[in-house]
């Protein structure tokens, strides 16, 4: 959890609002820190797409909650992404719920 608060504020505290991310701010966090994990996304969004589906509040800034929005879609795109080599290579992935 410390990792994304810490990796949020990297790039939060370059421009403006020091808890919120300017496009420019949130281009450079998804091109840094989720790049590998981005092209498992099918039908990849443009920057501009990214930031209008995060910013519900429409105020031109992205704030944590709305970056974990992000994160939770990239990671469960990773996730079924897994699913697919695994079930390529005809292993088994058992949940433990």
């Amino acid at each position: 959890m410390n990792v994304i608060i810490d990796v949020f504020h990297q790039y939060s505290r370059r421009e403006g609002d020091k808890d919120t991310l300017t496009k420019k701010e949130l281009k450079l966090l998804i091109e840094k820190q989720l790049a590998n994990y981005l092209k498992h996304v099918k039908n990849k969004p443009s920057l501009d797409q990214i930031m209008k589906d995060l910013d519900v509040n429409k105020d031109a800034q992205v704030s944590f909650g709305e970056t974990m929005l992000l994160v939770t879609r990239v990671t469960c795109a990773t996730h079924e992404h897994l699913h697919e080599v695994e079930d390529h290579q005809h292993h088994q992935h058992q949940h433990h719920h």
